[in-house]
């Protein structure tokens, strides 16, 4: 952990989606896999002027995450899921999946708990059912992701994805300042 990637709380993600000035998207949609296209397409209309690294990695989490709260959770069980994105700052962007909570009868697993390592410790990816490997992408594609439990039972899982951005220099002359220099010999470079 750096100081320019510090651990990301729900409550921090939960600001910077709705700081002022933030851009911010958010839409619900109804918790059926034909809605996952749907929210691929807000998604991708919400990220318009993103680097595209940058948003087909969001979008690729966005569909995986999508599916799963309608797959894994009550949200498939006539229930929805809220699809955020977020451009807090340049060169960030999340995307954030809240579903409904836990499907009647699900059991807890590794995965349920948010965390992705001790899921697969020790485990070959290759190893992992087919089923089985959207947070594993989620984790490969996004700069930085987590999960947490959310006010009303459900659950909140997010990805990040950042790009280089030019940050202006103040104070550079406006004329380099080895420019209009005249060359002068160094004592051993043949120069007379």
């Amino acid at each position: 952990m750096t100081a320019a990637y510090p651990p990301i709380l729900a409550e921090s993600l939960t600001e910077s989606l709705v700081r002022p000035g933030a851009e911010r998207h958010a839409r619900v949609f109804a918790g059926v896999l034909a809605q996952v296209p749907e929210a691929r397409a807000f998604t991708a209309r919400a990220l318009a002027g993103c680097p595209a690294g940058a948003r087909d990695a969001l979008l690729l989490c966005v569909t995986e995450l999508a599916a799963n709260a309608v797959e894994h959770s009550a949200s498939g069980e006539d229930g929805a899921f809220t699809v955020e994105v977020s451009r807090p700052a340049d060169g960030v962007a999340y995307v954030a999946v809240t579903d409904a909570g836990a499907a009647r009868g699900a059991a807890k697993g590794p995965l349920a708990a948010g965390s992705l390592d001790a899921a697969l410790d020790g485990t070959v990816v290759d190893d992992i059912p087919e089923s089985g490997r959207g947070l594993a992408l989620v984790a490969a594609f996004s700069s930085r992701w987590g999960c947490c439990d959310v006010c009303g039972g459900g659950r909140m899982v997010w990805a990040e994805a950042t790009w280089p951005v030019l940050v202006p220099l103040g104070g550079i002359p406006a004329q380099a300042p080895w420019k209009g220099r005249k060359a002068t010999s160094r004592p051993g470079d043949g120069a007379a």
